[in-house]
């Protein structure tokens, strides 16, 4: 079987580290790009945190292209979660920077010529906001039907919000970009707090992946400050895992239950950033704001008993 072309789309953070690095231990992927945007860090500072990722793994050979320092309605994103993955995104380990050369398109123009350049091959997994991807499909109107397909860790339906009662923090960190994007097509999935929140790495399993591997020290090493948020925020000796539950809904989405729907993401008022489902199972009296958007795929089951374990496994390897 062909292995999936990926682009991450990154603002790493401390599991975005982990999904990346276990993206690097998986034959079934090959990572043809990462782009970078704001969210956990500034944009600039997620470009140097992808080389010291891409140096570790000892694939520099992979293309970075910077992503936006704007939301894609013109405003800058000042605001990052330094509180949850510390002020450099590595949990405060403040890891020596790799000099990198950044790619000479920007994320978008990358994520739009590596479709045209292999349609119907390319999946992006947007780890983030997801102004970048928004944008590429402003860059290519035909984006849409040269995409395999984009993964979106992003949105509660279910659920609280993390960031707010409405709103999960990639989702408000760009809200516009957001909704636009759920507009685009029939090939883009939401793996959402609803199903993230079931799959933990408790802090033993972070102490025992110490020493294990190519990347377990590293992993270990920066939980702990992840694991710390989660203790003083949540009450539990544990941390959710985000971002690489979203990867391993890439290459293992069988372990996932899928419900099609419309989606909309409020832009504005105290619920800005919330996901709103239409679930498709009535037909409604008038035409509404939900009607002449395409389906999506949202997760709303996982697997959390074999996620974790394979998920832990590529990080141990």
């Amino acid at each position: 079987m062909a292995k999936i072309k990926l682009i991450i789309d990154t603002d790493p953070g401390i599991d975005d580290a982990m999904a990346i690095l276990a993206a690097f231990n998986s034959p079934e992927v090959e990572i043809i790009g990462l782009t970078t945007i704001f969210g956990n860090v500034r944009t600039p500072m997620a470009t140097q945190n992808a080389f010291v990722l891409l140096n570790l793994a000892q694939q520099m050979q992979v293309p970075v292209a910077e992503g936006s320092c704007d939301q894609l309605n013109g405003l800058t994103k000042t605001r990052v979660a330094d509180f949850v993955h510390g002020a450099e995104g590595f949990g405060n380990t403040y890891q020596q920077l790799v000099e990198g050369k950044k790619h000479s398109l920007t994320a978008a123009q990358f994520i739009a010529n590596a479709a045209s350049e292999h349609p119907g091959e390319v999946v992006v997994l947007a780890l983030g906001p997801v102004t970048n991807i928004a944008l590429a499909y402003k860059v290519d109107p035909q984006l849409r039907t040269r995409l395999k397909e984009v993964v979106i860790l992003g949105g509660a339906f279910q659920s609280n919000g993390n960031v707010n009662p409405a709103a999960e923090a990639n989702i408000l960190g760009d809200p516009d970009a957001a909704d636009y994007v759920m507009e685009q097509g029939n090939n883009v999935r939401l793996v959402s707090l609803d199903v993230t929140h079931q799959v933990e790495f408790t802090s033993k399993d972070m102490d025992a992946l110490h020493g294990r591997g190519r990347f377990g020290s590293f992993i270990s090493d920066i939980s702990k400050f992840y694991i710390e948020y989660y203790r003083k925020s949540y009450g539990v000796d544990s941390c959710f895992v985000h971002d690489p539950t979203a990867f391993a809904a890439v290459f293992r989405p069988d372990l996932f239950t899928w419900q099609a729907g419309k989606v909309l993401v409020l832009t504005e008022g105290v619920a800005r950033g919330m996901t709103i489902m239409d679930h498709c199972v009535r037909n409604w009296a008038a035409p509404h704001a939900w009607s002449d958007r395409p389906l999506v795929q949202v997760a709303v089951a996982v697997q959390a008993d074999k996620v974790a374990p394979m998920l832990l496994e590529r990080l141990a390897m």
